[in-house]
């Protein structure tokens, strides 16, 4: 998917960075991505989150709060209500280039940051946290041990995630003063909350008071095993396939068009990891599914193989052709289903094959037939398995066109 930067000022001044992830399609609706305390807009969960409702249609703006990762100002200035400005003005500028927000993703702080501006926001229809704290003063657990020293100095050096930032009284107080609950019990838009049971970080017990003071429609989604920073490739998959899924019924996405002479549309297949095979495959905003290769042949085994993409079409279309036929003739055929194998053979080993040197693939189908039919039947459904029309396009002679995109 197309990611494109861009600039735009925040609550001090200071310029803001920011990627837009949109679909290769249409824009169907516009998201904001908020990210952890003292994160970026480009770590994993961002990242994968944001690609992931871009297939489906939805485009995302995420980006750093002031003072962190490439935007400007300084961090020791900021505080929570600075970031909820900051989601302001975030929203504010996708408004002015005609990209209302209809849906706000917020990763741990900065799902209590969306969960504070979301009411305030008439554009916004849905909202999702991820390991979100009920309340903003949790985030003060990451230097407890430090809070003395802010109090007599007024500020301390210290060190998160390995890095050291500057945290002040005014940060202290600000977090302390916040009352989040009240204005989740007032939002009124449609609430996912996820949250890992073993989240280390913000306890599950902050999912469910955030649940609980939630007006309906609300769901909760369980992350398992994942940890606070959804760090591993699988769990943000997971959570931005769920998030993807949930958003589309509360955004009312509308399928666009298909392209004239298409009238199935455009399959689109979109690189994930370009370190690895993963791909994003998409037959428009609503049908979504994962290609990837083994992880011997230096893949991560999410998704099915191009090969066994290819024997998938295959299956569904002799599936579907048989018991297209079965259902005519109003035959007692009550299961039907395909085993589909692919392997590189001898041509020389192929009785109706003209190439007669060489390898050509080969896809075995073994066809099992459920209900109480009779031999002429069941040798008839068999016959018409071959007229399934992905059988015919495989065995004819057919053309790949392939134009570099303008």
């Amino acid at each position: 998917m197309p990611s494109e930067k861009l600039n735009f000022k925040g609550h001090s001044g200071d310029a803001l960075a920011a990627r837009f992830d949109t679909p290769n399609g249409p824009i169907l609706a516009t998201a904001i991505f908020a990210h952890c305390f003292t994160c970026s807009k480009d770590i994993l969960a961002a990242k994968r989150i944001s690609q992931r409702l871009a297939s489906s249609g939805i485009a995302v703006l995420r980006f750093d709060f002031t003072g962190l990762g490439h935007s400007g100002g300084e961090f020791a200035n900021t505080h929570f209500t600075s970031n909820v400005a900051d989601l302001h003005f975030s929203a504010d500028h996708m408004a002015s280039i005609g990209r209302p927000v209809s849906l706000l993703v917020g990763h741990s702080l900065g799902g209590a940051a969306v969960l504070k501006v979301a009411g305030e926001i008439d554009s916004v229809k849905a909202v999702v946290t991820i390991g979100a704290p009920a309340d903003a003063s949790h985030v003060a657990d990451n230097f407890s041990s430090h809070l003395d020293e802010i109090k007599q100095n007024g500020s301390a050096e210290v060190s998160l995630a390995g890095r050291a930032f500057t945290i002040k009284q005014a940060f202290v107080d600000d977090i302390s003063s916040v009352k989040l609950l009240p204005a989740v019990s007032k939002m009124h838009k449609a609430l996912l909350v996820l949250h890992a049971p073993l989240d280390e970080t913000v306890s599950i017990d902050n999912a469910a008071e955030i649940f609980v003071a939630a007006k309906h429609p609300k769901s909760f989604v369980t992350l398992d095993s994942a940890d606070h920073l959804i760090t591993r490739a699988k769990d943000a998959e997971y959570a931005a396939d769920v998030i993807a899924t949930w958003a589309a019924r509360y955004l009312d996405l509308q399928k666009p068009a298909a392209p004239i002479g298409a009238p199935e549309g455009i399959v689109r297949v979109d690189e994930v990891d370009p370190d690895g095979f993963r791909q994003d495959i998409a037959a428009g905003p609503k049908n979504h599914i994962t290609a990837d290769e083994p992880i011997a042949y230096g893949g991560t085994d999410t998704g099915l193989t191009p090969y066994q993409l290819v024997s998938a079409g295959l299956g569904a279309c002799t599936s579907m052709t048989i018991r297209m036929y079965a259902r005519r003739k109003k035959w007692p055929l009550t299961h039907v289903s395909v085993d589909i194998t692919h392997d590189k053979i001898h041509a020389a080993d192929c009785e109706h094959c003209e190439t007669e040197v060489g390898k050509i693939d080969q896809f075995r189908r073994v066809i099992t037939l459920e209900g109480d039919l009779d031999d002429d039947q069941r040798s008839r459904l068999m016959a018409i398995a071959d007229k399934c029309p992905v059988h015919r396009t495989l065995e004819s002679e057919i053309e790949i066109v392939t134009e570099a995109a303008p």
